[in-house]
């Protein structure tokens, strides 16, 4: 049995459009398989690397995400349009089809739930591409915010509603509908 212990480096990140709220960045040999929102905390990057991969060990290591965090502030401060560093997706096979559907989107430009269905040749998926879209552990790189209702809804996003408005904003896209549900209007 292997017993290979698996590195996972990580970094602390803030930003202004956060108010200088930590977010962890969190990079595999790999590459970035983890961003959280400034709402969650370290506790989450740890569970999440526990359950994700469990014969792994967290590494602060901020040379080595130096890079992830300059694309990260060069996208905040509308300076940048795509990412380059690579992605270590983390999930299971229909997760990781949603989730490279997703990097397909173009800047500035949003799709529905049934468009990323109908791209996966899967149209009845629409609601575990929405489940799969929640479950993205590498946000705003895997551009998750660019997935909104087909009423041009924003609908529910795990980072919050008005961090989703605030995205869509940064990439100049205004055609929505700044309502979705209750529980995600925070």
């Amino acid at each position: 049995m292997d017993k290979t212990i698996t590195k996972v480096y990580w970094a602390t990140f803030e930003h202004p459009i956060f108010k200088d709220r930590e977010l962890y960045i969190a990079k595999t040999e790999r590459g970035i398989c983890r961003i959280t929102w400034p709402t969650e905390s370290f506790d989450t990057l740890n569970s999440w690397v526990e359950k994700q991969m469990p014969n792994a060990e967290l590494v602060e290591d901020h040379d080595r995400l130096r890079a992830s965090a300059l694309e990260l502030t060069e996208y905040f401060d509308g300076k940048r349009t795509t990412f380059s560093e690579p992605l270590d997706m983390i999930g299971t096979p229909f997760q990781v089809s949603v989730w490279k559907a997703l990097t397909e989107i173009p800047f500035g430009e949003t799709c529905s739930y049934s468009d990323i269905a109908q791209k996966l040749d899967n149209p009845k998926a629409v609601r575990a591409v929405g489940t799969a879209n929640g479950a993205n552990p590498i946000p705003i790189i895997v551009p998750c915010h660019r997935v909104i209702g087909k009423s041009n809804a924003l609908t529910g996003f795990r980072g919050g509603l008005k961090v989703k408005e605030q995205l869509l904003q940064l990439e100049g896209y205004d055609d929505y509908t700044a309502k979705g549900h209750a529980r995600f209007q925070f």
